[in-house]
């Protein structure tokens, strides 16, 4: 789509975490802390809200592009 940018972001994700956080760690690699567990991909929902709270973005504009199943995830995110 014209006018549309996309940008990557690779995050740690740490499930089951007591309180939720968003860090950016120095490798530029995001840490995110989320309560839910990671199954049937409640974390995975959590880290999109999570992200695109920090970002002032509806969750629509965030999506998983790569580890579904793995606690390394890339995320794209559109403006």
């Amino acid at each position: 789509m014209p006018g549309r940018s996309a940008v990557k972001i690779q995050v740690r994700v740490k499930a089951n975490s007591k309180k939720p956080s968003v860090t950016k760690g120095e490798d530029g690699v995001w840490i995110i802390a989320v309560k839910e567990p990671a199954t049937e991909g409640k974390a995975n929902e959590a880290v999109v809200r999570a992200v695109a709270e920090e970002l002032g973005l509806a969750p629509s504009k965030v999506k998983i592009l790569r580890g579904e199943k793995s606690k390394l995830k890339l995320l794209e995110v559109y403006d």
